[in-house]
């Protein structure tokens, strides 16, 4: 099967480069996919999984915080904030998170509280979300 050069890149660094057969991610309207040969493309991410069908059919799953996609003929380039391996996720950390955010959500104060609490509910639960697409494959 054709694959398409791939990267996933945050402040932190290069988080991962090589060939893929297909990448998953969440856009702003739904899941994405990208094969080789997509159309230019210029997409807003949303926190969740990324999953990379490399070569042969193997999976890898990662998380992104958000941010960018682009493709390019060729090409591939998620540009996040925060990026790691789902297989590096404490998965009972991000639960403890997600439980934390409930409860600032139901204590919130004001619209200021509400978002922050809100943003960190979706990023605890993207991050579980990531985990449990590693456990799928």
């Amino acid at each position: 099967m054709a694959v398409i050069s791939c990267s996933i890149v945050s402040p932190e660094g290069e988080l991962f480069s090589g060939e893929v057969e297909m990448l998953i991610a969440e856009g702003g309207a739904g899941e994405v996919a990208i094969n080789p040969r997509h159309a230019p493309l210029l997409a807003i991410l949303k926190p969740g999984p990324l999953r990379l069908t490399m070569e042969g059919g193997e999976e890898e799953v990662f998380y992104a915080s958000g941010g960018f996609l682009e493709v390019q003929p060729g090409s591939i380039t998620v540009l996040t904030d925060v990026a790691e391996r789902a297989t590096d996720i404490d998965e009972a950390e991000a639960e403890r998170a997600k439980e934390l955010a409930e409860k600032e959500l139901e204590g919130q104060k004001s619209d200021l509280d509400y978002s922050l609490a809100a943003a960190q509910l979706a990023e605890a639960a993207a991050r579980l979300k990531s985990i449990q697409k590693l456990r799928k494959k």
